[in-house]
């Protein structure tokens, strides 16, 4: 993929993208002087389309509509993780190739992260549920997620992974044993 442009002066612009076949993730996130912005977030319903090429049509056509409205400068998309039916594997991985084009042609640096990646870096454990990724979201951002689907907050998620790797804001990037070294080290992120 391509490299981060995340060392450009403030504020830029960070898309979001968790990939799906039935609801694609977004979130445009602005960064201006280590301040965090959503901007806009959201999902693509694919569902009720009646063909496989006319979700990937929605999905490029859609995402380039958000590009166009916020002029995001990186793209960070979530990795496919590995499942057992080849299939829907590739179907998803078709959703992803589309949205990497769509933020390609729009002149995006792209940046890949697997799920386990995500969980890292935005609640401390890997194996984190979609659930307490959403909560940590919230906390980090003081934002209600709570009308939110988890795709969208999934792509949040990889937006603000993103942003904390190219940051590396959490500090030293210390791998944590648990939620409970995590919250030691980041006392700022527990909420009262």
């Amino acid at each position: 993929m391509a490299k981060s442009s995340a060392t450009k002066s403030s504020p830029y612009r960070l898309l979001g993208v968790d990939p799906g076949t039935t609801v694609l993730g977004f979130a445009v996130v602005e960064v201006d002087d280590k301040k965090l912005r959503v901007l806009e977030m959201g999902v693509i319903h694919l569902s009720k389309l009646p063909s496989h090429e006319e979700r990937l049509q929605r999905i490029f056509e859609r995402l380039k509509q958000v590009i166009f409205n916020h002029k995001p400068q990186e793209m960070a998309i979530e990795a496919p993780f590995y499942g057992k039916n080849a299939q829907s594997m590739l179907k998803l991985g078709r959703a992803q190739g589309v949205a990497i084009a769509a933020a390609m042609t729009s002149g995006l640096t792209i940046q890949e992260y697997a799920p386990r990646k995500i969980k890292q870096s935005i609640t401390g454990n890997g194996n984190a549920s979609k659930e307490q990724v959403a909560a940590m979201l919230e906390q980090e951002l003081k934002i209600d997620l709570s009308k939110q689907l988890l795709d969208a907050t999934d792509a949040l998620g990889a937006a603000l992974c993103h942003y904390y790797q190219t940051k590396n804001s959490l500090g030293s990037g210390k791998r944590h044993q648990g939620w409970e070294a995590f919250l030691k080290d980041n006392p700022n992120r527990v909420k009262s």
